[in-house]
């Protein structure tokens, strides 16, 4: 049975990922914070870890538990978008998002890539089209977008570590999903980006270099 890890997994795109790996049959394992959403997680049938992603014990105490697997995909979903103005950051919300979508990467990726290098298999994170630098034409949410730019030059460091031990490198933007960081007025359900998420994870080739693309499989420059 292949196996999917799904890092923060409470609710929107996360907990459709994990739904619907479970639903197509495989082994899940997935991680959210708050004891009621892990609750949620076993009743989908998931085998579920209590993890807040900035603590680093935490972090630590999951690679533990974690050891031995073998997984055929490890998506890390967990993110922030922080402060909605684009005025002076203050220090709380800089440490906030860099801490949750910078830090928390830097920690579980190098944790996760073996375990996904004994299956050759996927190893994605959900970034945005927001943090490429060639494609930018807006300065709108800078402190997300230069999270996410982190984030992305975090995934090409893990694939020039562990590309050619198998394990093949995402960057997705999952699209202008309706979720509590997108609005009602998104372009598409957390269903609809997960199932393209799974979709492309499942017809992209083995690659040693990182890969940049859409949820539906369009490739986005870095």
């Amino acid at each position: 049975m292949a196996t999917a890890l799904v890092i923060g997994a409470s609710r929107g795109i996360g907990q459709a990922l994990a739904r619907q790996y479970v639903d197509a049959g495989w082994r899940v394992i997935a991680t959210a914070r708050k004891d009621e959403d892990c609750a949620a997680l076993v009743a989908m049938g998931a085998e579920v870890h209590a993890l807040d992603v900035t603590n680093v014990e935490a972090v630590a105490g999951l690679g533990w538990k974690l050891d031995g697997e073998h997984l055929d995909v490890a998506i890390l979903n967990a993110g922030v978008y922080g402060p909605r103005h684009d005025g002076f950051p203050v220090q709380a919300d800089f440490d906030n998002v860099m801490h949750t979508n910078v830090l928390a990467a830097m920690r579980l990726l190098p944790i996760l890539a073996p375990m996904v290098a004994t299956t050759r298999g996927k190893l994605a994170v959900i970034s945005s089209k927001m943090g490429s630098l060639s494609e930018r034409h807006s300065a709108t949410g800078s402190l997300y977008r230069a999270s996410k730019a982190a984030l992305n030059s975090v995934l090409i460091d893990t694939a020039i570590t562990f590309g050619n031990q198998g394990v093949t490198c995402v960057a997705f933007h999952p699209g202008w999903v309706k979720t509590d960081m997108g609005g009602a007025e998104a372009d598409i359900t957390p269903e609809q980006s997960a199932a393209g998420i799974r979709a492309t994870l499942a017809s992209l080739p083995a690659l040693d270099k990182a890969t940049y693309v859409t949820y539906d499989g369009q490739p986005i420059g870095w």
